[in-house]
């Protein structure tokens, strides 16, 4: 009793530090926006940053470099941190309590050029159109208010040409806006996209728009100066690389400044990818490998018990012996609380990489090892699935597999969970042939369960859209691969622990201040003696390459800190680890005693029990979305979908019509 007491105590103050967080994200965030709204103005540029540079200038930081931290590095990083904080309190909760409708996360657009996106997206998309069309006509106005004849004729050029040089100033400082906000979407591992409920898997489309619309403003720009020059005979400007201010060499704007400006999504896409690299070196522990008949490869990982991840997850896996610069997201299919030292990802031969694969994994004599490197595992920070009634999925072809992992954790849950929540599961996979309802088998993992299978609620309604009925082909057996232990291999393990999201806001502010601490003590020691503190004399492409020198530098030392410490601990605890899982050695002629390779029948009796007696198969035909949400009962019904983009847009648009308010809508993709 006093346990539970505790409990709900805990849970609540988290809950109120949380709603502070987001209280003075909103307000932080809020405020950021305000100076982007006012930069184009002049109460900015005569106002405001004066007195932001007034205040900030010293000679460790010089006249301007202080102030434009203080307003564009600054609050981008704070909001990070806090992130990091939050997340962090989020796993700290039971994953087993109800979480209220978010309404930010329901879907907004489900047909389009857009494609499938929620309310969160449509409001950033919005506030971002709105900051660029405002910015635009602010600075046209500005910028033509004081061009007259009298004026242009004083520069000995015409007003169109005044009004040119305005135009190709104006893009410039427009690409810069689009710039700022570039690496956000690519940054697989942001504190700043989970708070937000998006992934970098669902907003790297956003990345690929905004690079494209960067291009395009920076394109014009650079046109509309040519263009200036030509007309006013000063095309020598096209070789000029001036010393202070502005390098029409490298067609920069306001050089410092710009790189300033989209320092936050830099700084933060710099500490992923470094991260990113430390872990994509080791090289993991395979254990197993499943080949079904429908060219299909499941991979089993060794892990350590410390690495959690939610359902729908994905790791990027690279294998040298095919290809050594080509990395592969796949969805991990296991669940960390059903199998905790094992991580298993489903791969589907379609293109040549995984074509190699399956070959390699298919040959008569079987390997005794393959070398494998990861990276991740990458998901969302939270998947309430008790919150629904029911739960259906629809999926297509390989589509499936992030539902083998919802299936695995659901399965756990329902072993341990006395309330008897556990929603019940309809699952409608389509396949093309008959051969590809081998798939199902993956629902349960290769190695034994004590859990009980039949607890779980699970109906299964697959689909073979491409044959009649039952193909009376010969049956292909499918082979069990178990692979021999390397000693330089090592589990998958959380590359900073298991309280990773506070260990990556400690590499946030400390690489901050140790950047800091770089940049200060190189303008005060050796700028400020040759400047004096006028902003005239020192190069601003030295000084700005030198910024990014520290900040590289200060990151590296700050990431691969905490790498190595966290690395030191993993280490104590893969020497607990002990291989399980594998057959007895057989001795086979031909066979290495730990490669054992099994051909067997597809059927087995933990899966007839799971599978066989809730799965009707239905030939030459196509599921009915309607006819089947239509049909399911319950006051709150979750509806996942994985699959071709027709079938998320056909789906999406029945739960977002104005008769099926119960339904809550999910998509699940990895194009772009």
């Amino acid at each position: 009793m006093e346990t539970n007491i505790r409990s709900l105590e805990h849970t609540r103050t988290n809950k109120m530090i949380q709603l502070t967080i987001k209280v003075m994200v909103i307000t932080i965030f809020l405020g950021y926006i305000m100076i982007w709204v006012m930069m184009p103005t002049n109460t900015f540029w005569l106002h405001w940053l004066p007195r932001i540079h007034s205040a900030t200038n010293s000679s460790y930081f010089g006249q301007q470099q202080g102030g434009n931290i203080v307003i564009y590095t600054t609050p981008i990083l704070i909001i990070a941190i806090m992130s990091c904080i939050y997340l962090h309190l989020q796993n700290k909760l039971s994953h087993h309590q109800s979480t209220p409708n978010n309404l930010w996360g329901q879907l907004a657009i489900v047909r389009g050029p857009l494609g499938i996106i929620s309310w969160t997206e449509v409001s950033f998309l919005i506030m971002f159109v709105a900051l660029l069309v405002w910015s635009f006509s602010a600075y046209l106005h500005a910028m033509f208010a004081n061009i007259t004849t009298q004026s242009a004729s004083k520069m000995g050029e015409k007003v169109w040409e005044v009004k040119l040089d305005s135009i190709a100033l104006m893009l410039g400082l427009i690409g810069n806006i689009c710039l700022s906000l570039l690496f956000f979407p690519v940054t697989r591992g942001s504190p700043v996209l989970r708070l937000l409920g998006l992934t970098s898997e669902s907003t790297i489309k956003y990345h690929i728009w905004i690079g494209n619309l960067t291009m395009m403003f920076f394109i014009a720009h650079g046109l509309c100066y040519i263009v200036f020059w030509g007309t006013t005979h000063q095309i020598s400007q096209m070789m000029k690389w001036e010393k202070i201010g502005i390098s029409n060499v490298a067609g920069e704007v306001g050089l410092f400044i710009g790189i300033v400006i989209c320092l936050p999504g830099f700084y933060l896409f710099l500490i992923d990818r470094i991260l990113r690299l430390l872990q994509s070196q080791q090289k993991v522990r395979l254990v197993s490998a499943r080949v079904l008949p429908c060219q299909v490869v499941e991979l089993n990982f060794s892990k350590t018990r410390g690495l959690k991840y939610n359902p729908t997850s994905l790791i990027f896996v690279n294998v040298p012996s095919i290809s050594k610069l080509q990395w592969h997201p796949f969805t991990v299919t296991s669940s960390s609380n059903f199998d905790d030292e094992k991580l298993s990802v489903v791969i589907k031969s379609k293109g040549s990489w995984s074509q190699k694969l399956y070959e390699k994994l298919s040959m008569p004599s079987p390997m005794d090892h393959l070398q494998v490197s990861v990276e991740g595992p990458y998901g969302p920070i939270s998947t309430n699935f008790q919150q629904y009634d029911k739960l259906v999925m629809f999926s297509g072809g390989s589509g499936i597999t992030p539902f083998i992992s919802i299936i695995r954790e659901l399965l756990h849950m329902e072993n341990n969970n006395n309330n008897n929540n556990t929603p019940q599961i309809l699952l409608i996979p389509s396949f093309k042939k008959s051969e590809d309802l081998a798939m199902l088998q993956l629902i349960l993992p290769i190695s034994p369960t004590t859990l009980d299978i039949s607890r779980l609620k699970l109906q299964i309604c697959p689909y073979v859209t491409q044959e009649i009925g039952h193909t009376t082909e010969e049956q292909h057996l499918h082979r069990t691969i178990w692979f021999k232990p390397n000693p330089l291999d090592a589990p998958i393990s959380p590359i900073l622990g298991q309280n990773n999201w506070i260990w990556l806001g400690m590499i946030i502010v400390f690489s901050f201040i140790i950047s800091l601490v770089f940049i200060a003590l190189f303008t005060r020691f050796y700028i400020y003696p040759i400047d004096k503190g006028t902003n005239m004399i020192y190069s601003y492409s030295i000084r700005s390459v030198c910024s990014m020198v520290f900040i590289c530098t200060a990151i590296s030392i700050t990431v691969s800190i905490a790498f190595l410490w966290n690395k030191r601990r993993n280490l104590k605890e893969m020497g607990q680890i002990q291989i399980t899982d594998l057959p007895s050695p057989l001795a086979s002629p031909g066979l290495s005693s730990w490669c054992y390779n099994e051909d067997r029948e597809m059927e087995s009796l933990p899966y007839e029990s799971l599978i066989g007696a809730s799965t009707n198969v239905n030939y030459g035909e196509r599921p009915d979305f309607k006819k089947i949400l239509t049909k399911c009962e319950g006051s709150r019904i979750g509806v996942l979908v994985s699959g071709p983009k027709m079938m998320r847009d056909d789906v999406a648009a029945i739960c977002s019509s104005e008769l099926s308010k119960k339904f809550v809508f999910q998509s699940i993709s990895f194009t772009w």
